[in-house]
């Protein structure tokens, strides 16, 4: 499996709403660079998806940490 990453730590997301209930949204978030589709059932599910996308520098993932985009 190869990973896409950017070294400007930009990405490209389509994003389609496909509901809103209890005062959010819940649809669908595509990675254009990552090639990859995941589902979400909030807005900060959303954010945190865009958020995982991209690895900052300065940031040191724990061990047995995993992605959502997996």
């Amino acid at each position: 499996m190869t990973e896409c990453t950017r070294k400007d730590g930009k990405a490209t997301f389509t994003i389609q709403i496909q509901f809103q209930q209890h005062a959010t949204w819940q649809g669908t978030i595509a990675w254009a660079e990552g090639g990859k589709i995941q589902k979400f059932r909030s807005e900060l599910e959303m954010i945190k998806l865009m958020m995982e996308a991209i690895p900052r520098d300065d940031e040191d993932k724990e061990p047995g940490m995993s992605s959502s985009w997996g």
